[in-house]
């Protein structure tokens, strides 16, 4: 309906704008006795060759377009057609002219056709008809766009869903890894990680599918896992987690921080065959977040950064979810360190 009367309202003007232009034109060449029936006969005149309009207009709208954006038909086909339907129009236009419009204002009858009048009324069916496929087209156009740009971000979300989902895998695999770890020693700690390992699958499975969580949440979960690393390293590994946050109000992408940490103990310390560390720190002021992940390694060992699964998929995630961050990753002979500065509030609109 919305559609149809978008139609009507068009061709109501565009007729409207004719029957004006045909009063200027037109009022000093009647007669002083028929000034008073000008405008009436203006808009008899611009509704009669409206016909010959709509439809060249609604055959190329409705047909030719849809055949050329199709591609089954060959373009000279659909080219000869509307040329037949366009001279088609301009003999009914001239019918029209030649018996009722002439007529009705007084002019004598000239030729029916002629190179003079078939060339008038092919500008005038000609304007009228391409101002509404131009607009035609300028719609189509713009659906086209609209379509693409919910396609790709369809697409952006298919991509950080999947990253998301990527990063419960993989940090359960490094966790596995650390209760066969304690179990192929006997150790008495077993127990104890299994259960925080279950504390933890829960939040992923239940409390991370969201697009944000609590920042303090996530910092639970970063102590969670340190404490699980701690029962693996024991002596050999010193940890210090420094957190200062202006306040508890802040969101951040779920176990964005997370691969982080894992990185560290996956490729510095569990290569490590001395004394080990981890320094984290955490700093929130202003809705900027600050975090730091200071590891200590055994020599060089290639970029780890370039390989890394974890960290190629957070990169990602927040090329997709923010849009002011900056990760630096600096590799020395033995540190390992990764900043990452990034305003909580700089959301990406997908």
């Amino acid at each position: 309906m919305k559609r149809i009367l978008t139609h009507v309202i068009f061709w109501v003007v565009y007729c409207t704008q004719d029957t004006l232009l045909a009063y200027t034109w037109v009022g000093n060449s009647l007669a002083p006795s028929r000034q008073s029936k000008l405008l009436l006969f203006c808009f008899n005149d611009a509704a009669l060759v409206l016909i010959p309009k709509l439809i060249l207009a609604y055959f190329v709208m409705g047909v030719s377009i849809q055949q050329i954006t199709s591609g089954k038909y060959p373009l000279r086909k659909t080219i000869l057609q509307i040329l037949g339907v366009l001279a088609f129009c301009i003999f009914i236009y001239r019918l029209l002219a030649f018996f009722i419009i002439d007529p009705m204002y007084g002019w004598p009858r000239g030729s029916l056709i002629s190179i003079k009048t078939t060339l008038t009324t092919l500008m005038d069916i000609g304007f009228g008809a391409s101002a509404a496929v131009a607009i035609k087209l300028a719609r189509m156009q713009l659906s086209v766009k609209e379509k693409e740009k919910h396609l790709i971000r369809d697409k952006l979300e298919a991509e950080l869903k999947f990253l998301r989902n990527q990063t419960n895998p993989h940090f359960l695999l490094n966790t596995l890894n650390n209760v066969y770890a304690l179990a192929r020693k006997k150790s008495d700690d077993t127990a104890e990680v299994v259960m925080k390992l279950s504390e933890l699958l829960r939040f992923i499975l239940y409390e991370s599918s969201g697009e944000f969580i609590p920042l303090i949440e996530e910092i639970k979960i970063l102590d969670d896992y340190l404490q699980l690393e701690k029962m693996r390293y024991t002596e050999r590994l010193t940890v210090s987690f420094d957190k200062q946050l202006d306040g508890e109000c802040y969101q951040i992408t779920p176990l964005l921080l997370l691969p982080f940490i894992e990185n560290a103990f996956k490729h510095g310390i569990s290569e490590s065959r001395f004394e080990s560390f981890v320094h984290i720190a955490v700093r929130v002021a202003g809705g900027q977040l600050v975090y730091t992940v200071e590891n200590s390694k055994d020599g060089p060992g290639g970029e780890i950064s370039k390989k890394n699964i974890g960290l190629a998929n957070v990169r990602r995630r927040l090329e997709l979810t923010y849009k002011e961050y900056e990760l630096d990753i600096t590799e020395e002979m033995h540190i390992y360190k990764v900043k990452l500065s990034l305003n909580l509030d700089s959301h990406v609109e997908i």
